[in-house]
Parts: C-alpha cells; structure tokens; sequence
C-alpha cells in the first residue's frame, strides 16, 4: 500500500513539474534561501533530503518517470492521429468491417485482402482485390470511413478487372504475391509466412484465413479474407 501511494506521489510531482530544477524550487523556503544564499546549494540539499517541505525525489526517478509519462502521450497521440477510422460515424457494414480491422492491419497481426465489385460514376463496372494494409499505409483513409469517397479497386491492385474494357492487371504488394496462372484460379501467396489464400468461394480460403461477404448498401458485392500471420519460432 505504501509502495502504490508513493508511486501516485511521484507521478504527481512528474505532471505538475517540467523539469527537476522545478521540483527542487517548490521544495525550497524563503527561509532556506536566506540562511543559505545560495540556490544551487539549496537545490542540492533538498535532493540529498536535508531541506525542503515534502517528498524526496531523485533526479534519476523524476527522469525516468517523464519519459515514460512523455513516451505514452505520445503513443496514444500517435494512434489517435494513425487510425482513420476513430471518431467517425460509420453507418455501412462495409465501414464498421474496415474499422475492426483497420488497427490489425496496420500493426501487422492481421492481413486482409478485400474483394470488390462495383459500379463507377460512369456506370462502368469494375472488380478487384486490394491489399488492405498496404492500402492503408499510402491512402488516406478518412475520406472513405467518413463517406466522402468509395474505396474502389484500382489497376495497381493486388488484382483489377474492368469488365467494360475488359482490362486485367495483377500485382504483387510487400505483402502478397499474386499467383495468377493456376488450374484452381486465382492464388495469394502472403509473403510473410508462405501461406496460400484461394479466393474462389467454393473451397476453403487455406490456412489461418477467414472469408467474409459483407451485406453493404454502398457496393455490389464485398468479401473479406482475413489471415492471421504467423511468425517461425
């Protein structure tokens, strides 16, 4: 009990101080100052705990503490300031669906591609899948969460079909590669851990990997493949 109310004492001291010079002050008397003339002689006999008005606490604890209280803000900015999905209004599936696994993607527990099939402005239909955290990494994802924008296949994908022009392109990402010319159809080979996702729904999608349409208002048809990659121990 005595341990945890002084690590709640420290912890104030490291938030109400910037620095330990500042600490030092607060703990030094007008008296003190008087009788010494000296500031720094003051400063350094309060750390010794010879003088001062309340707890002791070393330079290297106070420095330690801020850094860790300083590295955990900002961490929690960074993740703020990262996921595109926090804070917004999601109505569709397909936006909740992205949102659950938007932090996984990012941080490399989980690799999802997602199939779409969809119509353009130009009434054009198109099909692809993408690479949903390589997406994430050069996207700004915002727009499409929030509903400004529609997340479409494009040529540069892991796999894109204009089925107007009928043109066809595949490729690989840092974390997939794009298997095309198969008797089973088409292949996803993760790079990470060399585990081959089939995308064709009558099978089973392969190891650690999950296949998920998703009913959404917004596209034609949407399937996720969730694989969880897995690191040789």
């Amino acid at each position: 009990m005595q341990e945890e109310e002084a690590a709640a004492t420290a912890d104030s001291i490291i938030s109400q101080f910037n620095t330990y010079e500042d600490f030092l002050d607060s703990q030094i008397t007008p008296l003190d100052l008087y009788y010494l003339e000296d500031e720094e002689l003051a400063r350094q006999l309060v750390e010794l705990g010879y003088r001062g008005s309340g707890e002791v606490l070393k330079r290297e604890e106070f420095e330690a503490r801020k850094a860790a209280a300083e590295a955990a803000r900002l961490s929690q900015r960074t993740q703020e300031k990262v996921l595109a999905s926090v804070g917004k209004e999601l109505k569709d599936n397909f936006h909740v669906a992205l949102a659950q696994r938007e932090e996984a993607n990012r941080n490399g527990k989980l690799s999802s591609i997602i199939f779409i099939r969809d119509r353009t402005a130009r009434n054009q239909e198109l099909s692809g899948y993408i690479d949903y955290a390589y997406r994430l990494k050069n996207d700004d994802f915002e727009p499409y969460f929030s509903g400004k924008k529609k997340l479409m296949p494009r040529p540069t994908d892991l796999s894109f079909y204009n089925w107007e022009t009928h043109v066809s392109t595949s490729n690989p990402s840092p974390n997939y590669q794009v298997i095309a010319e198969n008797a089973s159809g088409l292949l996803f080979k993760n790079k990470r851990d060399r585990k081959i996702i089939n995308v064709d729904p009558k099978v089973l999608p392969g190891d650690n990997t999950t296949r998920t349409p998703i009913h959404t208002d917004l596209y034609t048809q949407v399937v996720i493949y969730d694989h969880i990659t897995r690191r040789k121990t």
